[in-house]
């Protein structure tokens, strides 16, 4: 019970910790801290600071920044309802066989995208 409940806060703060949105670029969903490592696509990815950018309709890049140099273009599916994070962008983690795997990524209140992939 107290694994689980650890997990859901952890993984409940990663969604949320300090997104912004960057109003530079208008392709860039989401771009904040992610305080746990996570995997995308079977890469490991560290903790740290991370950029999300619409490639296309279905593909998204997501990128490291500073002296993080992980990166990785998703593909992905459209999702409306509900975005976990409240209105502020978000990165959707869930844990799987004990490592957090990037499984959505929501812009707004109402509009995101799932991540296409087969979990290991």
């Amino acid at each position: 019970m107290k694994a689980t409940m650890r997990n859901a806060m952890l993984a409940a703060g990663a969604m949320v910790l300090a997104a912004t949105t960057a109003g530079a670029t208008p392709s860039t969903i989401f771009e904040g801290e992610v305080p746990v490592p996570f995997v995308v696509n079977g890469t490991m990815f560290p903790a740290g600071r991370y950029m999300v950018q619409r490639e296309s309709s279905s593909v998204l890049l997501i990128r490291g920044e500073k002296k993080n140099h992980a990166a990785a273009f998703i593909e992905t599916l459209r999702d409306s309802g509900f975005d976990p994070g409240g209105a502020q962008p978000t990165l959707v983690l869930k844990e799987v066989e004990g490592k957090y795997q990037l499984t959505g990524v929501w812009e707004s209140s109402s509009e995101g995208w799932d991540i296409v992939r087969e979990y290991r």
